[in-house]
């Protein structure tokens, strides 16, 4: 979602880097470009004019003047006021004291309330919690048998005592108000921890809206009332969140759609102008594209600087520790990498989800966007296809297959026999980076970086050690001239050396041709 300004500030700061002073006139420059590319993102403009009025201010100081690398300075500088208009700190959710907590989301109709209420309860169930869904939203069509289908999904239960409506035609009937109520009661009863009302929308907002919001506010005395916001929809996003704060009142923000192909203002305009926290952001349609909202690292994101903390906390929940910790054993054992445990591997790394997403994590991933945009995700189904379609030896011991067993592999596969060529020739050479890696000599094709096998120590910078028989000459005259001495003396014993026979004989030594034992008829060869 924010490629587009990601792009437009880190082109800006590359042309600061080869400036080794700033004067006020390319701090000027910067904040204009950096102004211009916050508004085409659809940034308000009340938060524009505040944020680059105090990246000016404090890029025009001392802390930039003094510093060694002053356009790293302004990075700087434009990554901290980045995090505070995104809330500053990463703020979790206030669990009640006494349970059930209740949490109340609110929202116009479509910004995905009921997929986000399937979201937030496969999250909170994931950490201990016990959540129940209520379903008080009786106005959209098919609203409830939605709710009923997602939580299903999530592996949660779903109060819904009224069918809502089926189809555009039919007039509301039920009472949310007394759903809500109910459904909280049924919680405390049940003894579940978490209750988390779905609410009507609209298309707009109006009256009626924020009145119904407010009863179910009022009957079930929320811990927090959330609001969910479409991160796609521009500048409409700080009037919508302006209205539901003065008309209902909400602790916490939820961005759906971040992985939208808009410009994502919303996301850097709601917290500031509304004052109220990120809770969560959604970031595609499965139930597990949902994540905690850090304004650092988001900040980090828009500035091609990676989130490698987020990529990590995902890997721990994905990858199981204990076969982390033997395949770990296996490698330092010097046991061989198979096709087994990389399909191992791979079943892990599809669980963290979209490969397109974790690479964008990684920092500086924004000047490969184009090569990111043409990643095929279905090319790590067509290797888990081609690995399956092996027998168990031959995932083993991938030396076995030939012709016609890789003809075998690619039919049973889908795929062609070239493709089959193409995984084994990169297993190999990945083994054989894993083999050397296990004995701790770096990677291979690399003599200067001996810290990256394992127990290696790290390389500190030290050159890569000139080939043996090829020392470097010495700066002190006497070692320099015995140095050459023994240089020229190696020249003349291997000009010597050159001159024997091509049997390997001296050339002091005469060799008598009839001395040797020929084969018959290569007399006539030898000259005589």
């Amino acid at each position: 979602m924010f490629a587009s300004l990601s792009d437009r500030l880190t082109s800006t700061f590359k042309n600061l880097r080869t400036k080794g002073r700033l004067s006020e006139a390319d701090i000027d420059a910067t904040v204009r470009e950096i102004r211009r590319a916050l508004l085409d993102a659809d940034v308000a403009v009340t938060v524009v004019r505040a944020f680059t009025g105090r990246v000016r201010e404090r890029a025009l100081s001392a802390e930039v003047s003094g510093a060694l690398n002053p356009a790293q300075q302004v990075v700087k500088i434009v990554n901290d006021e980045l995090v505070a208009i995104l809330g500053g700190n990463t703020r979790q959710l206030h669990l009640a004291k006494n349970p059930p907590t209740v949490i109340m989301l609110a929202g116009l109709q479509g910004a995905g309330k009921t997929t986000l209420a399937g979201k937030l309860a496969l999250h909170l169930r994931s950490q201990g919690h016990t959540p129940l869904l209520v379903a008080a939203d009786l106005q959209r069509p098919n609203a409830v048998t939605q709710l009923a289908v997602v939580a299903e999904r999530a592996g949660v239960p779903v109060f819904a005592p009224h069918p809502g409506v089926a189809g555009e035609d039919e007039v509301p009937t039920g009472d949310p108000v007394w759903v809500a109520r109910e459904g909280v009661a049924t919680a405390r009863a049940r003894h579940h921890d978490v209750v988390i009302v779905d609410t009507a929308g609209r298309l707009g907002v109006d009256a009626e809206l924020m009145q119904q919001a407010a009863d179910i506010r009022d009957a079930v005395q929320p811990d927090e009332t959330v609001f969910v916001i479409d991160a796609m929809i521009g500048q409409d996003a700080v009037a919508t969140a302006q209205a539901f704060a003065d008309g209902v009142g909400f602790t916490g923000v939820v961005l759906s759609k971040l992985d939208g192909d808009a410009r994502g203002g919303a996301a850097l305009s709601v917290a500031s102008v509304t004052g109220r926290p990120i809770l969560f952001a959604s970031t595609g349609e499965k139930l597990t594209d949902f994540e905690v909202f850090h304004p650092d690292r988001m900040a980090s994101r828009i500035l091609d600087m990676g989130d490698v903390l987020t990529l990590i906390e995902q890997a721990e929940r994905a990858f199981d520790a204990e076969q982390t910790e033997a395949m770990a054993s296996k490698l330092a054992s010097g046991e061989g990498f198979t096709l087994e445990d990389f399909l191992v591997q791979m079943q892990q790394i599809k669980q963290m989800g979209s490969m397109k997403k974790m690479l964008g994590m990684l920092p500086g991933m924004g000047q490969m966007r184009e090569a990111l945009d043409n990643f095929d995700e279905r090319e790590v189904d067509r290797i888990e296809a081609i690995i399956r379609s092996m027998t168990p030896a031959e995932r083993r011991t991938p030396k076995i297959i030939n012709g016609s067993r890789r003809a075998r592999i690619a039919k049973g596969s889908g795929t062609t026999a070239t493709d089959v060529n193409g995984l084994l020739e990169r297993f190999g050479a990945a083994q054989k980076m894993m083999a050397q890696m296990s004995k701790g000599g770096g990677m291979p094709g690399m003599p200067g970086m001996p810290g990256v096998g394992m127990g290696g120590k790290k390389s500190r910078g030290k050159s890569a050690p000139p080939p043996r028989g090829k020392k470097g000459k010495s700066g002190n005259p006497a070692k320099r001239a015995e140095q050459e001495r023994l240089a020229a003396e190696r020249a003349v014993a291997g000009q010597r050396a050159a001159q024997g026979s091509a049997f390997g004989l001296p050339a002091a030594q005469d060799a008598d041709p009839s001395s040797l034992e020929l084969p018959a008829g290569l007399e006539k060869f030898l000259g005589r």
